[in-house]
């Protein structure tokens, strides 16, 4: 029940945001909207307008997540569904572009930042574990890291795209994928010792 409040909260103040930012306006405004009382928001939020952008967050995420398990991702390497989470994630944003821009701005301050890499923690491992990763060792971080690389630089695109059905960012996260595909080859290639005489055979990078 607190949950479904929380949440009715949320939906709210999101349409106050793009004026008001994350504030204490936007939610008092958003609780005047639904008649609720600012004492009970006050306790359903407590961290404010920073605890609403975090509801929201793992809102998408588990939506993606929905979203995901319903298509047939079978015949799909596993790069191409990182891709499509991503699309997913990125467009379940679309009608709330600038609560998602003030989002971004409020986390980047200072007193923000631990929240905002846990947030993008729990996309990233949500993308991982929704396209059926099952990595224990160290990929399991390393992958996670390699992701939150690619989907940041996404969102800060796509918060600046103006392209038709956002497909400037579509083209660009394809970029960036096949950017990230080639790192683990350059390792490869520093860890062979040096013989300018033979020509090594071509690594592989794993798949994503």
């Amino acid at each position: 029940m607190t949950e479904d409040l929380r949440k009715e909260l949320l939906w709210a103040v999101l349409p106050h945001v793009p004026f008001d930012g994350w504030s204490e306006r936007s939610l008092k405004a958003g609780a005047t909207d639904i008649a609720m009382s600012i004492a009970t928001m006050q306790a359903l939020v407590p961290g404010g307008g920073l605890e609403l952008i975090e509801l929201h967050s793992t809102a998408m995420d588990d939506e993606m997540i929905c979203r995901l398990s319903e298509q047939e991702g079978g015949v799909m390497r596993i790069r191409d569904r990182i891709t499509f989470a991503i699309r997913i994630r990125l467009e379940l944003g679309a009608g709330e572009r600038e609560a998602v821009r003030r989002g971004v701005a409020h986390l980047a301050l200072p007193q923000n930042v631990l929240v905002g890499t846990r947030l993008l923690y729990r996309t990233v491992d949500a993308i991982w574990l929704a396209v059926g990763d099952a990595a224990t060792d160290w990929n399991f971080y390393s992958k996670r890291g390699l992701l939150a690389g690619v989907y940041v630089s996404s969102v800060l695109f796509w918060l600046q795209d103006e392209s038709p059905d956002s497909l400037e960012t579509w083209a660009f996260i394809d970029r960036r994928i096949a950017d990230v595909m080639k790192v683990p080859q350059a390792k490869a290639r520093l860890r062979r010792p040096f013989n300018p005489f033979q020509h090594a055979p071509k690594s592989q990078a794993p798949r994503l």
